[in-house]
């Protein structure tokens, strides 16, 4: 359906090289969109570009820099004539024992997560407010933005935070109709989860998960088109789980 087309369109997605990222941008550019990406990993970087086959369409960026934000923001101005999503994906887990979290720790999970997403989010606007058009805005949260994660204290909070960026960017930017939402996934297999996947918790994860596995990236593209396309013109300011029900359930479903 054209309602759900992303023709015509650019996006850019940060921590766009692995990952759910990666799935996100490969999906948008199945749905007519083209795509810019971001990372810091040179060999993800080199191998997204050969995905998406467009030259020029992968950009080193650490979202912590306002000036590098801005750098890129203008670049893929540049390249592309044109910006209508920001997908803000680029994140880090932190974890560890709140008593012994130094606060260097908890300080950079906050700036990529959280600040990171919020100086992507102002300078993408302001392109986007520049061109008239409109746009759209997800920011990538954690089903850790509904309860409180043991041991990830600074990851849950940060994920947290970004529901409340989210709800007040979607009043601020409504005006220049750019809807803002968020996505919360669940339990996805990435190469931060792999480990935990591997284990008896892994196992465990899959055992409450209603839908009885774990996501696959694919299992994301869905909600992320239907987020950066016309089909969600009237909704802003909401978060929706990508979980397989993990949210929803307080007890073991399968054997």
């Amino acid at each position: 359906m054209t309602l759900f087309s992303l023709a015509n369109k650019v996006a850019l997605v940060t921590g766009g090289n692995g990952g759910i990222g990666r799935a996100l941008a490969l999906g948008m550019q199945e749905a007519g969109a083209r795509v810019a990406v971001t990372g810091r990993n040179a060999d993800k970087n080199r191998a997204v570009a050969a995905e998406l086959a467009q030259e020029g369409a992968v950009f080193v960026l650490d979202v912590r820099s306002e000036a590098a934000v801005e750098e890129v923001i203008a670049a893929v101005m540049a390249r592309f004539g044109r910006l209508d999503i920001l997908v803000n994906n680029a994140g880090i887990g932190g974890g560890g024992p709140m008593m012994e979290m130094s606060r260097e720790d908890w300080d950079d999970v906050m700036a990529v997560n959280l600040t990171g997403s919020f100086l992507c989010a102002k300078h993408a606007a302001r392109a986007m407010t520049a061109q008239g058009r409109g746009g759209k805005i997800i920011n990538i949260g954690s089903m850790y933005s509904m309860f409180g994660p043991d041991s990830f204290v600074d990851y849950g909070a940060s994920k947290t935070a970004v529901l409340g960026l989210t709800r007040g960017l979607a009043v601020e930017l409504a005006q220049h109709n750019i809807q803002v939402n968020a996505i919360l996934p669940g339990w996805f297999v990435t190469d931060m989860t792999q480990e935990i996947y591997e284990s008896d918790l892994g196992e465990r994860i899959r055992r409450k998960t209603p839908a009885g596995r774990w996501g696959a990236d694919e299992d994301i593209v869905g909600t992320g088109v239907f987020l950066a396309s016309a089909a969600s013109d009237f909704v802003t300011g909401t978060a929706i789980p990508v979980d397989g029900g993990y949210l929803v359930t307080d007890r073991l479903m399968h054997g």
